[in-house]
């Protein structure tokens, strides 16, 4: 799995995350940085988040968690990126992300 990974770095960029849109293709995803926890609100899909390190070591897998009520964390993670669920199958704590940006 290569995602291509779209950045969000400022403020408002990372405050609304995922929220309102329809859905991410596939083999797509978001990195919030930095960040160590997620909510789902106004979110319209469900999603896994892979919460990372700076070197995007993968710490935690939190996988399919729901739009509107899921919630994650990793208290040790730099960032997270956010991808459609299901398509962190793959992955296994301990990784390294394969990615390229936008």
């Amino acid at each position: 799995m290569q995602l291509q990974i779209e950045t969000a770095d400022t403020f408002f960029a990372r405050f609304r995350g995922l929220m309102l849109r329809k859905r991410l293709p596939a083999g797509h995803g978001l990195l919030i940085a930095p960040c160590n926890s997620i909510h789902m609100c106004f979110m319209r899909f469900a999603i896994d988040a892979i919460f990372i390190d700076k070197d995007y070591k993968v710490l935690k897998v939190a996988r399919n968690v729901k739009p509107w009520i899921g919630m994650a964390w990793c208290w040790k993670a730099w960032g997270v990126v956010e991808v459609s669920a299901g398509e962190a199958k793959d992955l296994q704590t301990g990784s390294l992300l394969p990615h390229s940006f936008t």
